[in-house]
């Protein structure tokens, strides 16, 4: 049985009305689909784990279903939207459907992946239905520019989602998988269904969590130095470390030795490495050249 929806939230009409009234048509060149089902927005607030005192930040809010649900539970929510017609209206939409929480609101009208700083508290949570064509690359994006963030969760498209929270060795392990694990714990933490969106995707979505590591990854090498790897590694993921890495460190021959160094053996491939195994690599780039000396 389905709870009754308060009016504070945004049901199937009210979306289509709030959209009606504002000529909006979701795109799919920005991969937007609309949360319809109030049910749906609470059950994602409840899997973030969203506390009282929360500070709440939400990529690609669209109409404001979730965002509502966020004000709900939060302390505050600041909103990051890049659509012109969608940011101009949802302080609006928030003051109307929940005016004792809209002080708690705050809109940044801008892409997210220019987004280096918020107005107000640092944010501890990341919680966002992420625009399909954009999730990875803003979701490591918020992560590595606000280190407050300690949970995170996000829709996505399912086989994203089944990407980020992949394991070494699995077949869809690969570079999103290593840089998410960089920062946190992933796991992925349910399937969402198409009919809760407006237009219905054709795919299905899932959710992921991804709690911050309660310390940072024990390294000499920088994150910078660490995904240089990482990305060499699965530029050619069917060839071996020794030849996928050849580029990276300046010959076969001292891509071997650092791998020999780190401990890796350099006939594996890179998805069968932990994120610690390629910050082991980056940490030993030149060791051929160190152990020979200067030329």
């Amino acid at each position: 049985m389905t709870s009754p929806t308060p009016d504070a939230l945004l049901g199937p009409a009210d979306v289509r009305e709030l959209a009606a009234a504002l000529g909006v048509r979701p795109t799919k060149q920005r991969g937007q689909n609309f949360v319809i089902d109030a049910n749906t927005v609470r059950r994602i607030v409840r899997t973030a784990e969203v506390r009282p005192d929360d500070v709440v930040v939400e990529v690609g809010p669209g109409l404001g279903s979730l965002t509502l649900a966020l004000l709900e539970a939060a302390d505050r929510v600041t909103a990051v939207e890049i659509d012109d017609v969608l940011a101009g209206a949802l302080p609006a939409t928030v003051a109307a459907r929940m005016p004792e929480r809209a002080d708690r609101f705050a809109l940044v009208h801008s892409d997210a992946m220019h987004v280096t700083e918020l107005p107000g508290p640092a944010p501890t949570a990341l919680v966002a239905n992420l625009p399909y064509n954009v999730a990875v690359p803003v979701l490591l994006h918020m992560l590595e520019t606000f280190p407050s963030i300690e949970r995170t969760l996000v829709m996505v498209q399912s086989e994203v989602a089944d990407r980020l929270a992949a394991a070494p060795g699995s077949k869809v392990y690969g570079v999103p998988s290593v840089k998410a694990n960089w920062y946190a714990e992933v796991k992925r933490a349910g399937a969402i269904g198409r009919t809760v969106f407006w237009p219905a995707p054709n795919v299905d979505s899932g959710l992921v969590s991804l709690v911050r590591r309660a310390e940072p990854l024990k390294t000499t090498a920088t994150r910078r130095e660490v995904f240089a790897v990482v990305d060499a590694a699965f530029a050619q993921r069917r060839k071996t470390l020794r030849a996928a890495l050849a580029g990276w460190a300046g010959s076969a021959a001292a891509a071997e030795a650092a791998l020999v160094a780190a401990g890796v053996s350099p006939q594996a491939r890179g998805e069968s490495l932990t994120v610690e195994e390629f910050a082991r690599i980056a940490e030993h780039k030149d060791t051929e050249h160190k152990e020979r000396g200067p030329q």
